[in-house]
């Protein structure tokens, strides 16, 4: 494995203290959580190296679920049964 790069960073004491939470939470050091996070987020803007970037949804495509059921999904009713 290649040896880690290392530099200084700086931060609030409240952005620090949010992260060491949740490195807690994660059950991470506060450096592994920062990478963790860093990484996520390079990997989604296809920024790491052999990493496809995630494709955009077409500007046209439904942002969400259709807000009718399908014809699939209706209630049958069957002939001749009353209930």
């Amino acid at each position: 494995m290649p040896e880690s790069k290392r530099f200084l960073l700086r931060l609030s004491p409240d952005l620090f203290e949010a992260l060491r939470r949740w490195a807690d939470d994660d059950m991470r050091s506060i450096n592994a959580q920062m990478e963790f996070l860093l990484t996520e987020q390079a990997r989604q803007a296809g920024r790491l190296r052999g990493k496809p970037r995630p494709r955009p949804a077409p500007p046209d495509a439904p942002s969400g679920p259709p807000d009718e059921q399908s014809d699939d999904e209706q209630p049958r009713q069957r002939a001749g049964v009353s209930g």
